[in-house]
């Protein structure tokens, strides 16, 4: 891993978090007049996964910019490293390309809809098409694999802790959206996750 692959990885992750985080939250303050960010600090379990995720994203923004300015002191103090070949190297390129292409399309398709936690003050539409016919969670699809894509460029202790740390939280951050969605949408939502899986 050289300092300009290194360089590129922060640009590529200020990109990722401007366009798909930044940019929809104008969008959709400015059509509604709400914020899209519903993350409550309670003591449930709710609570605690949204935290979690927080601590994540974090540590993972802090990783980006550490080993960016200082890249020999990361790779010392990894636990193992791993061939990082060309070959592994692009295949790590080509998922973060496609995770945002799937982020921003994704989003896109969900309109007003867009929210980063769960909005129970603010009934929203049950978005079911484009990719949403395909998986009903794309937006965390494009998670995972962005965090995939960074242990397979780096892979050492930190990332991999990163990458089964943010799995086990979304995974319980996607049931506690079925949960409140199905009490939303009752049938038309338990008729959409018995034609649609949840990842792909």
């Amino acid at each position: 891993m050289n300092v300009n692959e290194n360089t590129m990885l922060l640009g590529t992750f200020v990109v990722y978090f401007l366009l798909a985080f930044i940019w929809p939250t104008v969008r959709v303050w400015r059509h509604t007049g709400r914020s899209p960010y519903v993350l409550p600090s309670s003591d449930d379990a709710y609570g605690f996964v949204t935290r979690s995720m927080k601590l994540i994203m974090v540590t993972l923004l802090g990783y980006i910019v550490f080993q960016a300015i200082w890249p020999r002191v990361v790779l010392d103090c990894v636990l193992f490293q791993a061939d990082t070949g060309l070959p592994r190297r692009t295949v790590a390129w080509i998922g973060f390309g496609l995770a945002l292409l799937w982020t921003l399309c994704a989003q896109c398709q969900m309109g007003q809809s867009w929210r980063i936690g769960i909005d129970k003050k603010l009934a929203t539409p049950l978005v079911t098409s484009g990719l949403f016919s395909w998986s009903r969670n794309p937006i965390f699809l494009a998670l995972r694999v962005c965090l995939a894509a960074l242990t397979l460029l780096q892979p050492n202790a930190i990332t991999l802790v990163l990458l089964l740390t943010g799995e086990v939280v979304m995974q319980f951050q996607v049931r506690l959206e079925e949960a409140f969605l199905r009490g939303q949408h009752g049938a038309a939502y338990t008729a959409y996750c018995a034609r649609v899986r949840r990842w792909l």
